[in-house]
């Protein structure tokens, strides 16, 4: 036998007698997420269906078995078996419902989630403009009025002046026209 009691829609216990065992597991679940939690205590076959009663640090179930009465104290997710009979006075009792599965080793079904979509490659920078400010990123250079700045060339910027003598140098000069200095 599989008794639900649903303490709000995100919050269910279930109570299942297996034998001498009584099995009692907390559902709770919100945003994505599911919390199982469960615990069995020694009660012997019960003689009619637990009784679940709201109080005001949690709930209390009453189960009538062969060996006696047992109360079970749950606040939360977490469960204690009481050892002596708890007042009832003025508490409210927690309708329950036989149903024909136990959550025990699994988890009641979820709707799927839709599939993710796979990665797309990002798209190229496209050159930027702002007035006459003007970027790109392959090679990154910027120009700003009569300004230009760049980074990432793979050439090599060529002397203009020699170091010896301070003469004005031809792109491809390996020599100094004026001193002969060796240019590296």
């Amino acid at each position: 036998m599989v008794y639900v009691c649903e303490l709000n829609p995100n919050h269910k216990i279930y109570l299942e007698n297996t034998g001498n065992q009584t099995v009692i597991t907390t559902l709770s679940h919100g945003m994505g997420q599911q919390q199982q939690s469960s615990s069995g205590f020694q009660t012997g076959s019960w003689l009619s269906p637990p009784q679940v009663y709201s109080m005001p640090y949690g709930v209390l179930i009453k189960i009538m078995a062969s060996s006696g009465d047992h109360w079970v104290q749950i606040q939360g997710n977490s469960m204690s078996k009481l050892n002596t009979s708890p007042s009832l006075e003025n508490q409210q009792s927690i309708a329950i419902q036989q149903v024909s599965h136990s959550p025990t080793g699994s988890m009641p079904s979820m709707e799927p989630m839709e599939p993710m979509k796979p990665m797309q490659p990002m798209e190229p920078m496209q050159p930027m403009k702002m007035g006459d400010m003007q970027m790109n990123m392959n090679p990154m250079e910027m120009r700003m009025g009569n300004m230009e700045m760049r980074m990432g060339e793979t050439s090599k910027p060529q002397k203009q002046f020699c170091s010896q003598c301070g003469n004005k140098l031809q792109v491809g000069d390996r020599f100094c026209s004026s001193c002969g200095h060796r240019l590296d």
